[in-house]
């Protein structure tokens, strides 16, 4: 079952929003605009010669993999292109709200055969790879960002209740 991430109380401080602001976004966004200059340059280059001998079955998942890798990047470039947008003023969250809904983070896994995919050329498969690590962190810090539905976790009312006690018994120590 999912249920949408509860809104934080009042005296709760979002660190999503702080994060996305702070050095390491700069960080992330770097690496990922870094992975798609790479990514570009592998293709258009070495790629295209290293594409050329390989057999006929393995240049179809060749083809295959670089498009879902290209594909995958400009997504998520969108994505951190967006993001810098509100952290620089340029944009409002609303408006990157409405915006972040035209960019789809959604995750798949490796569409190529585990084999095809071992024959494929070492930098276009450390790419790939790269690529996956890169959007798994992007596709979280949005979930953290835009408070997208997340699956219940079980036992949560048990922790709230717990936590409650707790702050019960020190607020009642303290008084």
């Amino acid at each position: 079952m999912l249920r949408k991430a509860p809104t934080a109380p009042r005296n709760t401080v979002c660190f999503a929003h702080h994060l996305a602001s702070s050095e390491a976004f700069k960080t992330l966004f770097r690496e990922g605009m870094m992975l798609v200059e790479e990514a570009a340059a592998y293709l258009d280059g070495p790629g295209r010669q290293e594409s050329r001998v390989l057999h006929r079955h393995d240049a179809l998942a060749y083809a295959s993999e670089s498009m879902r890798l290209t594909t995958r990047l400009m997504q998520m470039a969108s994505w951190l292109l967006l993001q810098r947008a509100v952290n620089e003023g340029e944009l409002t969250p609303q408006q990157a709200r409405a915006d972040k809904h035209r960019v789809n983070l959604v995750r798949h896994g490796l569409a190529t055969a585990p084999d095809a995919f071992s024959r494929l050329p070492d930098r276009l498969q450390e790419l790939a790879t790269a690529s996956h690590r890169l959007q798994s962190r992007i596709i979280h810090l949005d979930g953290l960002l835009f408070g997208e539905a997340r699956p219940a976790v079980p036992g949560a009312p048990a922790v709230l209740d717990q936590l409650a006690s707790l702050q019960a018994a020190f607020g009642a120590r303290s008084a």
